[in-house]
């Protein structure tokens, strides 16, 4: 199945690149991640430096390096490699590109590649344990074909791929025995980093290898031999990763600079033994079966689309690799660990795009995540105090702390070099709504109330606080208005009443306001707890009860239906990003605040008013959703890889198919198609596009499958493209399990429900509104004729 030129999938799980493309390296070190949460290395070749954008992310190590980006910090790569045939170097990249070949095997998260010389043959593979998370295992294999030196580098580079700085410095590099060791300090806090690195010929020689160079910039050792035509040589190494962090306590970032490196060393060193002891073969075999359980949860399977299923669980990998699943103190980062780019750090994307993925299928994730809220509270409050306001107004760009970390200066005018001043970071609010959104959404889909109760509560009433306290009355109008902010289209900043901020602020503290009643009547000792934490006054809820009932929501014209995105929107000229790309002096323009091309035009840079539909769609009737997504999709210019997935969801629920189906596969080959631009504002924006990713699994399950919340379980209002015969999908609910396989048989639809045999209860299942009871370990087929959605 080709998706561009020199790259594939084959069956449906492993992508794969045939020839290599020196003007795509750096997006392909992204396409080819492996990762498991904890870091994220990137799918360069073994000889390739830093130039190459070659990358080894590692979470929990923030930094700021030049005095105004904190991001995460990239390491040294423990998988360098340099190769030799008779004694002259062998670029990997310049192989005969007829064997030549880079791939991913989605199924189990491999990396190999393979490549042939006249003189050799080979093979490398490489993994990041799952559950293993501070390590990375690699085999090569080399099998001559005549008799030949091969001469072998093995160990660590320290020279690292960093966009806004060098973070480490007191970088010394040793070698200790047969293991090669880069220690190292972070310059902002002074964190902990270590590296280490072992090989060993596992088949194939008996020689030894011998140590190399030990310099801050290169530890290796060294392997020359004799290699007779039909012999093949295995090399195995194993790495391991870690930061100071690893070890410290998460209630107190930035922490200490630990006086000592000591103990960091001690624990990689024996996350390094422990996998060496294992062995290369059981370590894959382990990583296997964990991610067997990872697609047995997420899979989604499209019967009568090859390709689709296989992009989409392209993006669902790159969705799970870039969740920290083994903690509940980190963010998901917009671009995940694929490099540095948006810092390593959570915005919106993270509960609007992300999320929804686990709380349907693998709720821990998401409540490791939304845990993180809560432990960044006081960053949110911190915030809000300083722009004069009470409760959380959470960052848009958040860290390990909570505190902002969006520059002020975001993007460069590249007309003249100046610094734009956007206003991400003090104007762009409805982050903290959205936030009580995605904790109303996992409490509803789960039944987690424990979560509420140690949790979610807190964050909710510091939430309504805030909007409170952010909002405008107007007693000429009785009515509270939202004013000088920043929404989802973020060409237009510094307008009034954005729509969809609006709706999600009311949402938000109508929520807060529905979760005090409930814990006043069941659950009052925490409430009181609560409340004495965080100072709560008996009246607030009244006045956050007022402020929903009075908020200025803009609603449906009359007349046409249409809902205007923010105060004076329609006022604006009325064209197209179409028109407007031609005005543009330079193509690299921002196209926003203050003076961008669109800020005075109705041209969006992603979906905003259609946002809200898809996060609600039941707030609107039919005919209004489909005048706004008819109006608003022509002046969308899709300048965000978050806006084609929020289309493709509302025009598949409202059963514009086609229009759906185009949408979704703009959305899954954002990355594999490399559609997107890597700068803009003169700043580079590359990397994988993780909110993407995970928004590509809500437009086949919410979208086309149409899986809806009902009471006790879920039911389908599907609206399936014409080339698509079925799709299976599995998902949980109240900690129940279900698969449920959707078929078309002519002008009927089939849906099959089969409950895990372990659920603890049983769950109402539907195929529209025909709803059944499905019991543990049981079945369910319901059907339906086609146009009865």
């Amino acid at each position: 199945m080709k998706i561009r030129e020199h790259l594939t999938f084959e069956e449906r799980w492993v992508l794969v690149e045939h020839c290599y493309e020196s003007a795509r390296n750096a997006s392909a070190g992204g396409l080819f991640l492996i990762g498991n949460g904890y870091l994220g290395y990137r799918g360069t070749l073994a000889d390739q430096r830093a130039s190459d954008h070659v990358g080894l992310v590692l979470t929990d190590t923030y930094d700021n390096a030049d005095g105004t980006w904190t991001e995460l910090c990239t390491v040294p790569n423990p998988l360098y490699a340099t190769i030799e045939i008779d004694r002259r170097p062998l670029d990997l990249a310049t192989t005969d590109r007829r064997a030549y070949r880079r791939s991913l095997d989605l199924s189990r998260a491999v990396w190999t590649f393979q490549a042939e010389t006249d003189a050799m043959a080979i093979e490398e593979q490489r993994f990041v344990p799952l559950e293993r998370r501070q390590v990375l295992a690699r085999r090569f294999a080399f099998r001559a074909k005549r008799d030949l030196e091969l001469g072998l580098t093995v160990g660590i580079d320290g020279r690292v791929w960093s966009i806004h700085g060098q973070h480490l410095g007191e970088q010394r590099g040793t070698i200790d025995g047969d293991t090669a060791w880069i220690v190292a300090r972070t310059f902002e806090h002074g964190y902990g980093i270590a590296v280490a690195a072992r090989s060993q010929v596992a088949v194939g020689a008996t020689a030894l290898l011998e140590p190399g160079r030990a310099t801050a910039d290169a530890v290796d050792h060294r392997l020359q031999l004799r290699l007779p035509a039909g012999q093949t040589l295995v090399l195995d190494t194993f790495a391991a990763v870690g930061s100071s962090n690893d070890l410290a306590p998460t209630a107190a970032r930035p922490g200490p600079r630990p006086e000592s490196l000591d103990p960091l060393v001690t624990h990689v060193h024996d996350c390094l033994d422990a996998a060496e002891s294992a062995g290369y073969e059981a370590l894959l075999a382990e990583h296997t079966t964990a991610w067997s359980a990872v697609w047995e949860r997420h899979d989604v399977v499209i019967t009568g689309s090859e390709l689709s299923t296989a992009a989409l669980r392209f993006n669902t990998y790159h969705n799970v690799i870039a969740t920290p699943r083994h903690t509940d103190h980190l963010p998901i980062g917009a671009r995940g660990l694929s490099c540095q780019v948006y810092q390593g750090a959570a915005f919106w994307d993270q509960e609007i795009f992300n999320l929804p993925m686990f709380m349907y299928s693998d709720p821990a994730p998401a409540r490791n995540v939304l845990v993180y809220r809560h432990k960044t509270l006081a960053g949110a409050r911190r915030k809000a105090r300083r722009l004069g306001y009470r409760g959380a107004y959470y960052a848009w760009v958040s860290a390990d702390s909570g505190d902002e970390i969006c520059p002020p200066y975001f993007f460069r005018d590249v007309l003249t070099g100046r610094p734009i001043r956007n206003h991400f970071n003090d104007w762009q609010m409805h982050i903290s709504p959205d936030i009580a959104y995605a904790i109303a959404c996992y409490v509803r889909i789960t039944g987690d109330d424990a979560f509420l109760l140690q949790y979610g509560a807190e964050v909710l009433f510091e939430i309504a606080r805030f909007l409170y306290s952010r909002s405008y009355l107007r007693p000429d109008l009785g009515r509270y208005e939202l004013v000088r902010v920043l929404g989802p289209d973020e060409y237009h900043e510094n307008v009034d009443n954005n729509f969809f901020t609006n709706y999600q602020a009311r949402f938000a503290a109508d929520y807060a306001v529905r979760v005090y009643a409930q814990l006043a009547e069941h659950h009052p000792d925490d409430l009181q707890r609560i409340a004495a934490a965080i100072e709560l006054d008996a009246a607030e809820p009244d006045a956050w009860r007022d402020f929903a009932a009075r908020l200025f929501v803009p609603g449906p014209d009359a007349r046409t239906g249409l809902i205007e995105q923010f105060s004076g929107f329609f006022d604006h000229e009325d064209t197209t990003p179409e028109a407007l790309r031609r005005r543009l002096i330079d193509p690299s323009e921002y196209w926003g605040w203050p003076n961008g091309v669109a800020v005075a035009t109705q041209v969006s840079k992603q979906a905003d008013v259609v946002q809200l539909f898809a996060l609600h769609p039941d707030a609107f009737d039919r005919e209004i959703v489909a005048r706004n997504w008819e109006y608003y999709e022509p002046r969308t210019q899709h300048g965000s890889s978050l806006s084609p997935s929020v289309y493709a969801v509302v025009a598949a629920r409202l059963g514009n198919v086609a229009q759906a189906e185009r949408y979704f596969s703009r959305s899954l080959m954002i990355d594999l198609q490399d559609t997107n631009k890597a700068v803009s504002g003169g700043t580079f924006i590359g990397g994988i596009h993780t909110a993407a990713c995970g928004a590509s699994w809500q437009i086949a399950v919410l979208g086309f499958a149409g899986l809806r919340e009902i009471e006790g379980g879920y039911t389908l209002l599907p609206h399936l493209p014409a080339t698509w015969d079925g799709i299976a999908l599995s998902v949980e609910r109240f900690g129940c399990r279900v698969r449920v396989e959707l078929n078309r048989d002519n002008r009927r639809l089939i849906a099959t429900w089969r409950a895990a045999a372990d659920n603890a209860k049983a769950l109402r299942c539907g195929l529209g509104d025909a709803v059944g009871s499905v019991a543990p370990g049981a079945t369910l087929t319901l059907e339906r004729q086609t146009q009865d959605f």
